[in-house]
């Protein structure tokens, strides 16, 4: 694999937001992700990643289901009022696998997750997947979103230009 197969729908480095509280497989995780092109921030809880997330814009989070403090699901509905877009941009793992609530919580949200231990090519598979899902509803999101500049040109009124309010800001 090179660092260009990353390039779905945007630059080839990714950033993102590890999550995992195991600082054996976050360091793993880390190392891997930064030999394909991405910028790894590790952080051992949903509380720190709130922190990071607030003002960083990833283009992936890598995030633990089961953490002290601050559980991946209770970070995800976190990030839900604050940062909604990202959402889509989640990948869960878990090595609690007989747990039925994290089934339950994947299936709810429509995430994707990957069950511990993993393969890299299992890893690979599911980032690739979740990129492509965001950048897709990236797109139709912009698609629906109305022109904010006012129609000009022989023959049209200039119509004044919209003011749109994101419902994280509301």
């Amino acid at each position: 694999m090179n660092t260009q197969a990353w390039n779905v729908g945007g630059t080839t480095r990714k950033n993102v937001l590890l999550l995992e509280d195991d600082p054996e497989l976050a360091a793993s995780l880390a190392e891997l992700l930064e030999l394909y092109s991405c910028k790894v921030t590790r952080v051992a809880n949903g509380i720190d990643g709130l922190r990071q997330i607030i003002f960083v814009d990833y283009d992936l989070v890598l995030c633990d289901l089961v953490m002290p403090h601050f559980p991946g699901d209770k970070f995800y509905r976190a990030v839900e009022r604050v940062r909604p877009r990202l959402c889509k941009r989640f990948l869960f793992m878990t090595g609690h696998g007989s747990d039925p609530k994290w089934d339950a919580f994947i299936r709810e949200i429509g995430g994707a997750i990957l069950w511990k231990p993993f393969q890299f090519s299992e890893l690979w598979t599911a980032i690739r997947t979740v990129l492509k899902k965001a950048r897709s509803a990236a797109e139709a999101a912009h698609d629906q979103t109305p022109s904010l500049l006012p129609a000009t040109g022989p023959g049209s009124t200039p119509k004044p230009a919209l003011t749109v309010m994101s419902p994280a800001w509301a």
